[in-house]
């Protein structure tokens, strides 16, 4: 049972990496705008976190305040990938407060996942 909760940490892991690389790769070639994987990547990693929130294969209390805020901040991230997406339809470009408010976010979201015992 361990193993299989520490499989699904790593698809956790996983979607963020997705989600944060295509940020990168629209970083680096100048577009700066929302794609199809990222909305995946936050797809995956959203699906694996409630999936990893429900107490399965550990002996422990979980923490909620970290589960708590893993969720918000998803959410947030979600908010603003929906948002940028329409901006973008819309107007052809995704405001830089927005790209960026993604990139940092993610990261931060990951960071929380690791760092945070």
């Amino acid at each position: 049972m361990e193993f299989l909760r520490h499989l699904v940490v790593l698809v956790h892991l996983v979607g963020f990496a997705v989600l944060f690389g295509a940020w990168v790769v629209e970083l680096f070639n100048g577009k700066r705008g929302v794609t199809r994987i990222m909305n995946w990547g936050l797809a995956i990693a959203a699906v694996a976190g409630l999936a990893l929130a429900a107490p399965w294969g550990i002996d422990h209390d979980l923490d909620y305040a970290k589960l708590g805020t893993k969720l918000v901040i998803l959410v947030v991230i979600g908010a603003l990938l929906g948002i940028g997406s329409a901006r973008q339809r819309k107007s052809g470009s995704v405001a830089p407060a927005i790209f960026w408010s993604i990139g940092i976010l993610t990261l931060a979201n990951a960071a929380i996942a690791v760092l945070w015992r």
